[in-house]
């Protein structure tokens, strides 16, 4: 089997993101809770919309 450089750079990069914890997790966990929050409150205030013609 042949040595690739590239097989050993991308094997020492996923061990080293698995060192750092839950980062990426933690970033989507947040962008979904803003983006939640966010068309909660439009669904909200949507019905608070009046029309005073």
């Amino acid at each position: 089997m042949e040595h690739h450089p590239a097989a050993v750079w991308l094997t020492e990069a996923a061990s080293a993101a698995q060192q750092q914890g839950a980062g990426n997790l933690l970033r989507v966990v947040l962008i979904v809770m803003v983006v939640g929050c966010v068309l909660t409150a439009w669904f909200l205030l949507r019905g608070y919309k009046r029309e005073d013609d």
